[in-house]
């Protein structure tokens, strides 16, 4: 089982895809945590996470499954790659939910597109993943149901079980070794930031704010955006009431406000519905509780 999972490993870095070792029929990574560090061999100079240590150099890929079956995590962002999760309901969801097949197919009809035609795995949950590249000059984050119901994407920050990989709920194969097509546009539309006109990563305009509520603004959307899951809906909420004061006092328009935030929140993995309620929820409240936010 090694020698297969090597071989797999070694297919996925010939087709430029950035590979690191998951834990042994399991979907975690085997690499130690940042806790855990040594700080030695990779991580002599400060911890290097997973995506950052993910590789296509063939003897570094000889080495790390020379000994062990490890699975094969397959980093999105450094690959080029935009997956979309297909998942299937959980056993305790309700009678009739639809799978994310099921879902996507929809999406694609209600667009007026085919489901498109590119490298297809099965997943172990019988599931799907679609890999599709990344548009050119582009960073896509994560998402989590912006796309529908048990729809998720892997890109930036994010990683898949690569085919070859086997859990104790079954493996991971390829359903069609058509070559990833580019990500259709209409459904990058979908999942690109709003506000990325001039570039994914742009700031807000900020010209009726002072430079401290700029900063404040720029440092809340980037602590939302970088908010790890179990943290993202209360850094959400704190950074809108931190911020709702500068609406009050004129230093910042809601409108701003509100456009960083849900932007944060996307980039966090959260859902565009919840992001949206939270920050109007929050916003409300900090804005009544500094009605002026000046001196008079």
């Amino acid at each position: 089982m090694s020698t297969h999972l090597l071989s797999a490993a070694l297919d996925a870095a010939e087709r430029g895809w950035h590979v690191f070792p998951l834990r042994p029929g399991d979907k975690r990574p085997a690499l130690h945590g940042e806790q855990a560090c040594p700080g030695l061999g990779d991580c002599v100079g400060g911890h290097r996470k997973w995506e950052d240590r993910a590789t296509v150099d063939p003897d570094r890929i000889c080495r790390a499954w020379a000994d062990r079956p490890f699975n094969i995590g397959l980093s999105t962002g450094p690959s080029g790659l935009v997956v979309v999760d297909l998942d299937m309901p959980k056993p305790n969801s309700s009678k009739g939910t639809p799978s994310g097949v099921t879902t996507f197919g929809a999406l694609c009809e209600r667009a007026g597109q085919a489901v498109p035609t590119t490298y297809r795995t099965r997943t172990a949950s019988g599931g799907h993943h679609l890999y599709f590249t990344a548009p050119p000059g582009t960073r896509l984050s994560n998402s989590a149901g912006r796309l529908g119901k048990l729809i998720d994407t892997r890109a930036w920050g994010g990683y898949v079980v690569a085919a070859g990989s086997f859990t104790l709920t079954g493996p991971y194969a390829v359903t069609d070794a058509t070559d990833p097509a580019p990500l259709p546009e209409w459904l990058y539309a979908l999942l690109r930031p709003r506000q990325a006109s001039r570039g994914l990563m742009a700031v807000p305009s900020t010209s009726r704010a002072s430079r401290y509520a700029a900063a404040a603004l720029k440092a809340e959307r980037a602590a939302v955006a970088g908010a790890g899951e179990g943290a993202r809906n209360w850094t959400l909420v704190r950074a809108a009431r931190a911020l709702g004061r500068f609406v009050a006092s004129g230093d910042l328009s809601r409108s701003e406000v509100e456009e960083a935030l849900n932007w944060g929140g996307l980039a966090a993995g959260l859902r565009e519905k919840e992001c949206a309620a939270a920050v109007t929820s929050a916003l409300n409240w900090s804005i009544a509780n500094n009605p002026t936010g000046r001196c008079a």
